[in-house]
């Protein structure tokens, strides 16, 4: 149990950190990258903005997943995680990473119209990446449907 707490107490610390991470790369290092990448390349100037908009969303999308767990982790210090107050927060997961995969959808659309051969490459690993998640946190939300479900009939039995 300690060992618990502890795990949670520092998984706490790293979200908070990787929140504030984000935060940066949301607001100043992913448009000041794609700015400078798109002068570079005059021909690549007209995706500057669409991939400003797509970096910033698919950001956006991990601090959703960043907030949603630190609730269940709320949860679990409570011993709340088998309710029906988590599957709340483990839907904004799973509609968050649906999100970022639609977002995938439409840079892959730019990947092929760019240039650079690695472009591509990189959007296909972001993609199985984003569709592998999802797919496991589906699988979990029905894992985390069973045992609320069992642990309410043994409450209702005891």
């Amino acid at each position: 149990m300690l060992t618990e707490r502890r795990a949670v107490a520092a998984l706490r610390v790293f979200l908070v950190v990787l929140f504030g991470v984000l935060l940066v790369f949301q607001t100043l290092s992913l448009p000041g990258g794609i700015a400078y990448s798109t002068s570079q390349n005059p021909h690549d100037a007209n995706l500057r903005w669409p991939l400003t908009a797509i970096a910033v969303f698919l950001v956006l999308c991990v601090q959703v997943v960043l907030v949603a767990t630190w609730k269940l982790l709320t949860l679990v210090k409570k011993d709340r995680i088998f309710t029906t107050a988590s599957l709340k927060w483990v839907d904004a997961i799973v509609w968050a990473v649906a999100a970022a995969w639609v977002v995938v959808g439409m840079l892959v659309f730019v990947g092929f119209n760019a240039d650079d051969p690695g472009m591509p490459m990189v959007l296909t690993l972001v993609t199985v990446g984003i569709t592998v998640l999802g797919l496991l946190m589906v699988v979990m939300r029905a894992l985390l449907r069973q045992a609320t479900t069992l642990r309410s009939d043994l409450e209702a039995v005891i």
